[in-house]
């Protein structure tokens, strides 16, 4: 028995409807952008396994740093004590960072740092005595993740249907999309305006889960400025658009004013472990400081910190910032600039082709653009065949590759594109 077939039996795999899903494929081998399934076929890796894979599958620098961390210590908790590892990474993250960002919570997933500064900024007006603050407010279209409270603030869609009962109430304003910048600026000042908004959270230039729409940075930028003067905090959800996907180290350095609150994960260990990060202002940390225990953050997780996944991180960030894999990073934005103009050019029915940073996507024509679009699988299977992966968000096809991608390896990315294009968008064969 294949260990497909073994996996059918008992496993239960994400974002996925398992009667009519086909069988998962088998991938028993990673080097660089391709992956290697139990037959031997070789598949390219064109969104870095869900976007967390900054420099390719297996890379020889985090497994040695990986190794070496395990032959010293593979976990210790980090309530009452704290590891080499844990606090360099810190330290390092905080260096790139906006200068307002101070202090570090680590946890384990993108959806539990927005939890977390979720509680973070509710948790700060509560132990600073303001009472009043106790709204969110989100953009439509946002994603922050599938736990509740995640799932709460992003915009509502066919992920929280099942469990719009037991979401709690939060406002969202238009996104500040192309055209509806003043709209989205002119709701979230009525909202603050109230006087009782604790926070307000967005992506920061791209709505990823949302069909990767790119946001007006002007316009963000200037609703945290109001946030900023109605003492309202602001929460970046950093999560995808981190460790260069935008084209700066963070999204938020394209931002003239910045976040009280970052959220961090994906590419935080370079796609080896679990890893997650909620980072803050010291004006918010102080917030919690007290003789009182009941003011402390008192939320963890098992694995909080865990010294593989920041020595996994310590190993990436080294990676990024060295000159090989900048000078990658400007490839590969400057491949998917030129592959707009000729999308543009070739497949005029393919619609909003565009780019930002290490990130292209372009919409495929369709009567229902949901998430649940049957263009979307019948796209998958037509990539898999070409031998790439590159999963549609509904009408949405992106690429979003491992920084250690070549030209030779963008171009079946591209091709594969063009040829789902030739398949589905006109009459040719």
């Amino acid at each position: 028995m294949s260990w497909s077939d073994r996996d059918q039996a008992i496993l239960w795999h994400p974002y996925t409807q398992m009667k009519t899903a086909d069988p998962p494929l088998t991938i028993v081998r990673g080097n660089g952008c391709s992956l290697f399934t139990e037959e031997g076929r070789c598949l390219l890796d064109g969104i870095s396994s869900w976007w967390v894979n900054l420099h390719g599958h297996s890379h020889p620098q985090i497994v040695l740093r990986v190794s070496q961390q395990l032959a010293l210590l593979e976990h210790v908790l980090f309530a009452g004590f704290t590891h080499p590892s844990a606090v360099e990474l810190a330290e390092e993250i905080l260096k790139t960072l906006p200068a307002n960002q101070a202090n570090v919570f680590y946890s384990d997933n993108g959806s539990t740092s927005v939890e977390i500064a979720l509680k973070m900024a509710l948790q700060f007006w509560r132990n600073c005595g303001v009472h009043q603050k106790v709204r969110i407010v989100g953009l439509e279209g946002g994603y922050h993740g599938d736990t509740l409270g995640a799932m709460s603030v992003s915009g509502r869609s066919v992920f929280t249907v099942p469990f719009e009962p037991y979401l709690f109430p939060v406002d969202r304003i238009p996104a500040p999309l192309q055209g509806q910048e003043e709209r989205s600026i002119q709701s979230l000042q009525k909202l603050l305006e109230t006087g009782t908004v604790a926070a307000f959270i967005f992506e920061p230039l791209v709505q990823g889960a949302g069909g990767m729409r790119f946001l007006s940075r002007d316009a963000l930028s200037l609703e945290i400025a109001l946030c900023r003067d109605h003492q309202v905090l602001s929460i970046a959800d950093e999560v995808m658009t981190g460790f260069f996907r935008t084209g700066k180290f963070w999204a938020c350095d394209s931002l003239g004013h910045k976040p009280d609150l970052i959220c961090i994960s994906k590419g935080l260990s370079g796609g080896t472990t679990p890893l997650a990060m909620t980072t803050c202002t010291s004006a918010i940390f102080d917030g919690f400081l007290s003789d009182d225990r009941s003011k402390a953050l008192l939320h963890g997780h098992s694995f909080t910190a865990n010294p593989v996944g920041c020595a996994a991180g310590l190993a990436s960030l080294q990676l990024l910032q060295s000159a090989e894999c900048q000078s990658s990073i400007q490839l590969l934005a400057n491949s998917h600039q030129a592959f707009v103009r000729q999308i543009q050019q070739e497949f005029p029915m393919l619609q909003n082709p565009r780019a930002l940073g290490t990130l292209f996507a372009v919409e495929f024509p369709t009567s229902d653009q949901g998430y649940l679009d049957e263009i979307g699988p019948r796209l998958y299977r037509h990539f898999l065949h070409q031998g790439v992966i590159l999963r549609p968000l509904g009408n949405t096809v992106y690429v979003l590759p491992p920084y250690c991608v070549t030209v030779e390896e963008l171009d079946c990315f591209y091709e594969a594109i063009r040829s789902a294009a030739r398949r589905f968008c006109t009459n040719n064969p």
